[in-house]
């Protein structure tokens, strides 16, 4: 089993459900990220680089697109709950599935245009 499998495993089926469906969306956008455990969370690299993290909590799941993804999805994001680097889905309410892929998407790209300018 991985490290993010391992700590997926940790919470309530509930929760395992909507942390696996967004690991499925970041994987099968860029089936080519490496995943790890980075800061305690599931982390996903694309060439080296930070593509996203997100992490469970009690009662939310944290999302984060640093540096530029929150900045780029700031309205987006204005509707839900945010921490510095950070944007909180609660779990009492409908997780934005369509908007956790847009945001993989720009971050992917991204990253790919940095590639390409060296």
């Amino acid at each position: 089993m991985s490290e993010v499998s391992k700590y997926i495993h940790q919470f309530p089926e509930e929760v395992q459900e909507i942390l696996n469906k967004i690991r499925n969306i970041i994987l099968d956008e860029v089936p080519n990220a490496e995943e790890r455990i980075s800061y305690a969370m599931p982390a996903f690299f694309l060439n080296k680089k930070p593509l996203v993290y997100f992490a469970g909590y009690k009662n939310h799941i944290g999302f984060y697109a640093t540096p530029n993804g929150h900045e780029e999805f700031a309205q987006e994001f204005s509707n839900y709950k945010q921490g510095k680097g950070s944007v909180q889905f609660a779990l009492n309410e409908e997780i934005p599935y369509d908007l956790i892929l847009k945001v993989v998407k720009f971050r992917k790209k991204s990253l790919i245009k940095k590639i390409d300018k060296y």
